[in-house]
């Protein structure tokens, strides 16, 4: 399948198509939040983010910012040719629990170190995922999670006919 024509990205804005592969991660130093049954299950400003070509970026978020309680280990699990072994999470809050919606990588393979103790969070099945005050839109389609906000562009991989990218 050929490329799709990447956006053209706007002033401080981002093509999904100039991110690399492999992924690069990175700091973040906004605010990210996340809310499930009406409750902040996490507020931090010490996020990650993963940038793969495609791909809207993947947030990582500190274990420790969570609410007491809110991660717990779910069935499954899958392997990233890059990142390694992850896990899959249950997410609770608000008396809600959404299944194996979250993935952390216990032991990351080396160069993304930054993902251990970190994770990541479909937006999907949550009340309210947020960057820097923004609302998240989901990544198209049920397998990748990636946040999509004002500051990037696609065509993001994900939308049906996309497998090939």
């Amino acid at each position: 399948m050929l490329r799709p024509r990447p956006e053209t990205p706007a002033p401080g804005q981002e093509s999904v198509w100039d991110y690399p592969r492999p992924p690069r991660v990175e700091p973040v130093g906004a605010r990210v939040t996340i809310r499930l049954g009406g409750q902040l299950v996490v507020d931090t400003t010490d996020a990650v983010r993963v940038l793969e070509t495609s791909h809207p970026p993947v947030y990582y978020l500190p274990t420790a910012d969570f609410a007491v309680g809110a991660l717990a280990d779910a069935e499954g699990s899958s392997f990233c040719e890059f990142k390694g072994a992850a896990r899959y999470l249950d997410l609770r809050g608000g008396g809600e629990v959404r299944s194996a919606c979250a993935w952390n990588y216990p032991d990351p393979s080396p160069g993304y170190e930054l993902l251990r103790d970190r994770v990541a969070v479909y937006a999907a099945p949550m009340d309210e995922c947020t960057v820097g005050g923004e609302v998240v839109t989901p990544q198209p389609g049920g397998f990748y999670g990636g946040w999509i906000t004002k500051a990037v562009v696609g065509p993001f991989k994900g939308v049906p006919g996309s497998m090939g990218w």
